[in-house]
């Protein structure tokens, strides 16, 4: 019986993962803007949602799944950045670290937008790359973050406005 309810725990995180794990690891890498450690942590995420899987009760796979990412990338944040995340600076600038390969790949906008991104305090950053970059619902990215729906209305709407000065320093003209 128990061999059984492996397999059918290793069909069920197999599908999980055909579906989800792009979404994943870009929400990761939005967050941390390293390639590298943006799979490693999506792998993690969904080790994690194996060993957990028995004992998940809800119908929201992706939003269970990108809240385990979240909690991975903080913990992770934490670790190597801790005056950073404490003080909420949000020192995801990575961009001088990663390599020119994938700053080449990246088109100009797309480069402002991460820059503009990587300024922002971290929970504006959480909030507008579930709501405007990975499209997720208010009720999604509430249950994600752990948020009240009207917390999670306010921080957008502060982190949107947050987001076009910091846009405008970079020197995003938008038509």
């Amino acid at each position: 019986m128990e061999v059984l309810d492996h397999n059918k725990y290793q069909h069920l995180l197999n599908q999980l993962y055909e579906a989800y794990h792009n979404d994943i690891f870009q929400y990761v890498f939005f967050m941390l803007g390293d390639y590298n450690q943006a799979r490693d942590i999506m792998q993690d995420t969904f080790l994690q949602a194996y060993h957990h899987l028995q004992t998940f009760q809800g119908e929201n796979y992706k939003g269970w799944l990108s809240r385990i990412a979240r909690n991975l990338t903080i913990d992770y944040v934490r670790k190597q950045r801790p005056i950073a995340y404490f003080l909420e600076v949000g020192s995801t600038s990575n961009i001088n670290e990663s390599s020119p390969e994938q700053i080449a790949m990246m088109n100009e906008s797309e480069k402002e937008l991460y820059l503009a991104l990587s300024n922002l305090k971290h929970h504006y950053r959480d909030v507008i790359v579930l709501r405007k970059i990975k499209e997720l619902s208010i009720k999604e990215t509430s249950y994600i973050l752990g948020w009240s729906e009207n917390k999670v209305k306010v921080n957008l709407f502060r982190g949107m406005k947050a987001l076009k000065k910091e846009l405008n320093k970079v020197g995003y003209i938008h038509e």
